[in-house]
């Protein structure tokens, strides 16, 4: 398959409910994988790609990137769309290859990953059965990329930020969150007391979230 990933799988041959999920700048396939067991206690398949883009961490280490960074500047939209579509074939191999429930997909993304996970499921809302972006914003320059307003049926989505966090500004959060307003998203936003980061509360209401949007209704197939 194209992009390196890390899976969990939860009891049972499926087809399961299930969670693509993107990591922030510097990570890896590895680093969102610890959170499957937590999350409506394990009952998600989760799949967790690598950002294709090797970046340095420090001086010594190397992670991985969806895009470069920015420096200050606008964003590379040119490649952040050329990661979208890498997933997008990612996950078509992904549904042919695991027990992949259609009705309940949905993509998780922090920080960068965050704006990838606006990028995919904001560009085609009816492949997805909901959107979670924690610790992350969307770009302005990204929103003439997606599909707002084009949905047949409201994609739930889920926006959580730490009202401490020093990589990605609350304002910035809250900015975005006015924009998914305007085009009458489905929205549930949640702040916290906490920096770049996810915590036990954050993580509690997420999986209530998912239960209550993703578990619990019959979702018709798109």
């Amino acid at each position: 398959m194209e992009l390196i990933h890390t899976l969990y799988q939860p009891e049972g041959q499926g087809p399961h409910p299930t969670i693509l999920t993107l990591h922030g700048r510097g990570a890896n396939a590895l680093d969102l994988l610890g959170l499957a067991p937590h999350i409506c206690d394990g009952r998600f398949f989760v799949i967790c790609p690598q950002g294709p883009l090797e970046t340095p961490i420090g001086s010594e280490a190397t992670g991985y990137a969806w895009y470069p960074m920015s420096l200050g500047g606008p964003p590379d939209i040119a490649a952040i769309l050329e990661s979208r579509q890498k997933l997008y074939r990612f996950l078509d191999e992904c549904m042919t290859r695991y027990p992949i429930d259609a009705t309940k997909l949905l993509v998780l993304g922090f920080s960068q990953g965050g704006v990838m996970a606006y990028s995919l499921a904001l560009a085609q809302p009816d492949r997805f059965a909901a959107l979670v972006a924690l610790s992350t914003w969307l770009p302005r320059e990204l929103v003439p990329h997606l599909s707002l307003g084009a949905t047949r049926q409201p994609l739930p989505t889920l926006v959580q930020h730490g009202t401490q966090d020093s990589t990605i500004e609350i304002d910035r959060a809250r900015s975005s969150v006015e924009t998914l307003r305007q085009a009458r998203v489905s929205l549930t936003y949640r702040e916290y007391e906490m920096g770049h980061e996810i915590r036990a509360r954050s993580l509690s209401d997420l999986s209530a979230w998912l239960e209550e949007k993703v578990l619990s209704p019959k979702i018709s197939a798109k």
